[in-house]
């Protein structure tokens, strides 16, 4: 299929061929019959994209921010890969359509094949002629609405929430100051609402517009004319809101404001303007400033937009999805008209030259939207299997460790003369590699050191968006891009799977790629519960497989190799102290969704404990934990065979200018210090430090992926036994089970 894309570092627009997008549970496939431009925001992000690496920086000083914290944190080099990453990638544009559901995922009730539907998201109701949309980001559209007026759903639920903030009543006297495309739609709205709309814009083209359709006066805000029809129409009083619907740089808008804003009266933010409030102003009229958040409640909200948690209407009137839904309302009533704010339906295939001319002012324009070649609202379309749901196991406060035997088979296990037989050949053509997402760590971390590794092919990418496939296709060669996992575990070429997903994923995923005979690369967790480690060890008795390495990638990190080697061995039991400055996690992290995700420490606290694990030379016996009260800071100690200890400082509430991740490794008279894989000391009979200057931070992740690419190559063992795996997996999932108890957990062997 065909999407618009842009490329933030070069500015380029392209209409891009993309694999189609899976129909995921929780959510709809939708074929695209119109989109809209939003002529504010899009073309805003669109002109940034064509800024100079300096002009970037100085639009977002807040990513800026962002990239000086990641220095400090990952180090120059692995910053500027992710940074890089990011820019050099295609992005998506559009968040407003209306098209006609395709397929319906698993868990959808309200919706069929064959519903015009209007839908919203960024990342969902992009220009593209399909799009997977989850239920609560879409609305079915009444009878006898044009699909094209439908297609300003998003837009119109931006203009209503702003409105609904204002808390206008009947009889108001409304100023609104930007009359671009969501300046109008709200004139529109409080006019339909019973409210006197007064509007500000230079434009007169769009003042008369406005007044076309409602408003009772409009004219250049640096006019007089504004504040004559305010103070005629208030009797000098001012009006009762303010509705700030303007961009740019520009602080006359809220300045005019409060020139013209009655006394205790509210100012409403729904564009993106300077907001230097001038205080004495404001303060003399008690200004209720307020801004009103896209498209209204559950915006942004992970549960309700991606997991459809519906928030019950008794406490939440209006979210975002009955916003969309009442505009539609409003729309095939009558009460709203958009069809006079259309400048140009322009055909898909002319979107690159459709934005240059929005970009360069040869088109003048309110709203633009793209119609779809042969998709008009009401075709019937191809009608697709639907996909069933994986739904995540409940954890069990279990942590016994399934028996692991050397060859990595579980105990009991026979391999049948049925069973798939583990990929244990030599391979001496290229090994030929398939990853399961390519998100950020996968991009950043992982296929930069695979592209360059010879003896290597990638051979498909697979990922639930489609433009994170394309974007990995271009970026690092593969051969095939796709959102359909079942292609690349029937590819008898493909000769080991790499699984970079979201955490809730791993352990189904790992499980299917055993059974269909693939050696596997999983980022950590290989599980979140008790139940999905057990079903991948399953999987490996049932199948015969046991090629499945996680990526713990610390043990191979070289700086902590020359450390551990100048400590040499030791003869008698150690004390570790691993100190992890985690930090807090952004608002919206997907790692916040503890509810599908797992805890943050389910998460990545496999990575410490493989990488004591390693530095003792055995995995743990027992768990104990304790947390502290109103934060995600965990003190872990593992005990070990031979009574040495290790002790995990997990904390979020350190300095962001402390190291990440600081170890203590002493014993018999000697002690190892690493600091944050830039530097490293061994104290004994004799010193030795690293290097007075701090070396580049590597943690190892090239070096393990040499080890799994020559183990699938030579048919020998994995880097890690599948028996050590399985405990650090499990002394991860205890922690859960010792903070309930209150006492420490024995890790048992199943017999």
């Amino acid at each position: 299929m065909k999407q618009v894309v842009q490329n933030y570092r070069s500015g380029e627009l392209a209409v891009l061929d993309v694999p189609v997008p899976g129909c995921k549970p929780g959510g709809v496939l939708v074929r695209t019959a119109y989109s809209l431009i939003s002529t504010g925001t899009e073309l805003m992000k669109v002109s940034e994209a064509g800024m100079s690496m300096l002009g970037k920086a100085r639009s977002r000083p807040d990513q800026v921010a962002k990239v000086v914290q990641s220095v400090a944190t990952n180090g120059v080099p692995a910053t500027y890969r992710k940074v890089m990453g990011k820019l050099d990638s295609y992005t998506p544009l559009g968040y407003s359509l209306c098209g006609v559901v395709e397929q319906v995922g698993a868990g959808i009730d309200e919706l069929k094949v064959g519903d015009v539907v209007a839908c919203a998201g960024n990342e969902h109701a992009l220009h593209a002629e399909l799009n997977w949309v989850p239920k609560n980001l879409c609305a079915r559209v009444p009878d006898g609405l044009a699909p094209r007026h439908a297609a300003f759903g998003t837009v119109g639920s931006i203009a209503l929430q702003g409105v609904r903030r204002g808390e206008s009543q009947l009889g108001d006297v409304a100023l609104v100051i930007g009359l671009g495309l969501i300046g109008q739609l709200v004139a529109q709205l409080l006019t339909a609402s019973g409210v006197r709309v007064v509007g500000a814009d230079p434009d007169p083209v769009r003042c008369a517009l406005a007044e076309q359709l409602g408003a009772a006066a409009c004219g250049d805000p640096s006019s007089a004319a504004v504040a004559a029809a305010v103070a005629e129409l208030t009797a000098g009083h001012g009006v009762d809101q303010v509705y700030l619907a303007a961009g740019g740089g520009s602080n006359e808008p809220v300045e005019l404001a409060a020139r013209l804003c009655r006394d205790r009266g509210r100012v409403v933010d729904i564009g993106k303007c300077r907001l230097d409030l001038p205080w004495n102003a404001y303060y003399e009229k008690e200004l209720d400033v307020r801004f009103s958040r896209s498209y209204g409640p559950g915006r942004y909200d992970p549960e309700y937009e991606l997991e459809g948690r519906d928030y019950p209407i008794g406490y939440v009137r209006w979210t975002e999805r009955r916003n969309l839904a009442c505009f539609l309302d409003l729309l095939a009533r009558g009460r709203l008209d958009v069809e006079p704010l259309v400048s140009r339906v322009a055909d898909f295939e002319d979107a690159v030259e459709t934005y240059r001319s929005l970009g360069s002012g040869e088109l003048k324009a309110v709203a633009v939207l793209f119609r779809y070649a042969g998709q008009e609202a009401g075709t019937d379309p191809a009608t697709a299997p639907e996909l069933s749901a994986h739904e995540p196991s409940v954890t069990v406060p279990a942590v016994t460790v399934p028996a692991v035997r050397r060859d990595g088979t579980t105990s009991g296990s026979t391999r049948s003369a049925s069973a798939r037989s583990a990929p244990l050949r030599s391979t001496p053509a290229p090994v030929r590699l398939a990853f399961v997402g390519a998100g950020n760590y996968a991009s950043s971390m992982l296929l930069p050191h695979l592209a360059r590794r010879e003896g290597v092919e990638l051979s498909t990418v697979v990922t639930t968006t489609t433009l994170s496939a394309a974007n990995a296709r271009r970026k690092f060669g593969f051969a095939a891009a796709t959102t359909d996992l079942d292609t690349v575990l029937g590819d008898k070429d493909v000769d080991a799977v790499f699984v970079v997903t979201r955490h809730s994923s791993h352990a189904e995923l790992t499980r299917k790629a055993l059974l269909a005979g693939k050696a596997v690369f999983v980022e950590k967790p290989l599980a979140l519960t008790a139940d999905e480690l057990a079903g991948v060890l399953a999987a490996v008795e049932e199948s015969g497989n046991d090629r499945v390495m996680v990526g713990f990638n610390r043990r191979f990190a070289p700086l902590l190799r020359e450390a551990a080697r100048r400590f040499g061995a030791r003869t008698g039991p150690a004390s570790l102290r691993y100190l992890v400055n985690a930090g807090r996690l952004q608002h919206g992290s997907w790692y916040l969704q503890q509810g599908s995700e797992g805890s943050r420490f389910a998460g990545e606290g496999g990575h410490f404990i493989d990488t004591a694990s390693w530095l003792l030379g055995a995995d743990p016996v027992s768990v104990y934990a304790l947390a502290a009260p109103g934060n995600e800071d965990l003190q872990v100690v593992l005990g070990y065979p031979d009574g040495s200890t290790a002790t995990l400082s997990y904390v979020t509430t350190g300095s962001p200018g402390f190291p990440k991740e600081t170890l203590d490794l002493v014993a018999d008279g000697k002690v190892l210090r690493l600091d944050d894989f830039v530097r490293a000391s061994v104290h004994g009979r004799r010193k030795w430090v690293s290097s007075r200057l701090p070396r580049a931070r590597d943690k190892g992740q090239s070096a393990e992926l040499a080890a799994f690419v020559g183990a699938v190559r030579s048919g020998g063992p994995m880097p890690v036994p599948l028996e050590s795996l399985a405990v650090t997996t499990a002394a991860t999932l205890a922690v859960r089970t010792a903070l309930a108890g209150g006492a420490p957990v024995r890790l048992e062997r199943a017999r």
